[in-house]
């Protein structure tokens, strides 16, 4: 009997135990996606190294507000590498202040990037690369096929900056200047994986896009859709329809063993104990974002250019620290605490996901605690074809007489992941 394993999405660092801590380095772009939540991206508001350093200085001057043994320096953007002289300055700091300071997170810390790749072959960010390689991670945002990827991940025109979106014969996609760096990347991160975000046209894209994906030698796909109500009527049939194709397409190929996607998990699709499971789904207020004003806060979904109606939810600045007032409504947020009961006794809430963020800036009124649930019809979809998918699977499995093994294995990789 071969052995048999399964590609299952890898836990983030430290499983999730680090602080994240993010610079918002600039609110610029090359491109203009079309599903982007950055609604107020500007060429205009650009980190200065003086914000930077006070924010560091900041950070590590109040050890006993970041109790967390290891960190995730994030950078975002926009796109970040517009950035990389500023960006690699500040983790030169970093290292030597940590150095310096004997500091626990001295050799215990990570660089964090999602980047649309476009500027990824450049000199200087192949020097960063170089320099940082073992405290570094890169993610590279390619949606799938060039059709779907040129659907939204667009060129910034002229007219965009002047608020106007261009005629469809004007756009000029991504997708060419993405995928000649995708082997560069692979080289330095084999075990990188992509995020694709699913909106409402792109839909009938997602089963060959996830295998075109495959095909570029990229083994994880991150996959979601996303969080804002920009769903129609029988879009969750359609994508029911997409993912139940995609599970045939992974199943009868084999890909399971060497490949995953999100979308796919055992874990979704189960009712949840209010009790035992009333935990928030985001780690907003537990994680830091800073921007180019040196304003704190809880996370970059509160920052003013990622909202569309509601103010920003600044929680302190560079200057006086962070307020505790503003960031405790933070501190109180679960399940049972922003849900409706619907939600909470939902028979298949579990993989369920809100984003802190977009639950405040769809709220009736200025609050963290109003659940958002444009994507309720999604996750229900999502969670029949996940059915399908398993079900299928073990089939297959027993009928070739490898059900045993596969679960020995799931359960090894379960714990060497914890």
């Amino acid at each position: 009997m071969k052995d048999i394993e399964i590609r299952t999405n890898q836990d983030s660092w430290q499983s999730g135990n680090a602080k994240n801590i993010t610079f918002i380095v600039t609110k610029d772009c090359q491109l203009a996606c079309k599903y982007c939540y950055l609604v107020g991206k500007n060429s205009k508001e650009r980190m200065t190294w003086d914000v930077a350093k006070s924010s560091i200085d900041y950070i590590l001057d109040h050890p006993e507000e970041f109790k967390e043994h290891s960190v995730i320096w994030d950078f975002i953007g926009g796109e970040p590498f517009l950035e990389i002289d500023l960006i690699d300055r500040i983790c030169d700091y970093i290292k030597i202040e940590l150095f310096n300071r004997s500091h626990k997170w001295f050799n215990s810390y990570r660089f964090s990037f999602s980047t649309n790749g476009i500027n990824y072959d450049t000199e200087k960010v192949q020097n960063f690369i170089k320099k940082n390689r073992e405290h570094l991670s890169i993610g590279i945002t390619i949606d799938g096929t060039k059709q779907k990827h040129d659907l939204n991940r667009i060129w910034k025109t002229h007219e965009i900056e002047q608020g106007k979106m261009p005629l469809p014969h004007e756009e000029k996609g991504s997708y060419d200047d993405v995928v000649k760096n995708i082997p560069l990347w692979q080289s330095q991160f084999p075990n990188a994986g992509t995020k694709v975000t699913i909106s409402s046209a792109d839909i009938p894209y997602i089963k060959e896009s996830v295998l075109h994906l495959y095909s570029l030698g990229i083994h994880e796909v991150n996959i979601n859709v996303v969080f804002e109500d920009v769903w129609q009527e029988g879009d969750d049939q359609l994508f029911e329809e997409q993912l139940m194709q995609l599970a045939d397409e992974i199943i009868d190929g084999g890909f399971y063993t060497d490949y995953a996607c999100s979308f796919f998990s055992e874990n979704i699709g189960k009712p949840l104990d209010r009790v035992l499971h009333n935990q928030n789904w985001c780690g907003a207020g537990n994680m830091l974002a800073i921007d180019a004003a040196g304003n704190f806060y809880p996370c970059t979904r509160f920052a003013q250019y990622s909202l569309r109606d509601k103010r920003a939810w600044v929680i302190g600045n560079i200057h006086d620290g962070i307020d505790k007032n503003k960031l405790r409504p933070f501190l109180t947020l679960d399940r049972c605490t922003q849900n409706s009961e619907e939600c909470i006794d939902c028979e298949v809430a579990s993989g369920c996901a809100w984003c802190q963020g977009e639950n405040y800036d769809a709220a009736d009124t200025p609050t963290v605690y109003q659940r958002s649930t444009a994507i309720c019809k999604m996750h229900k979809a999502r969670v029949r074809a996940n059915n399908y998918y398993w079900n299928k699977l073990f089939r297959k499995l027993e009928l070739e007489g490898e059900r045993e093994e596969f679960e020995k294995n799931k359960r090894m990789s379960n714990e060497v992941i914890c």
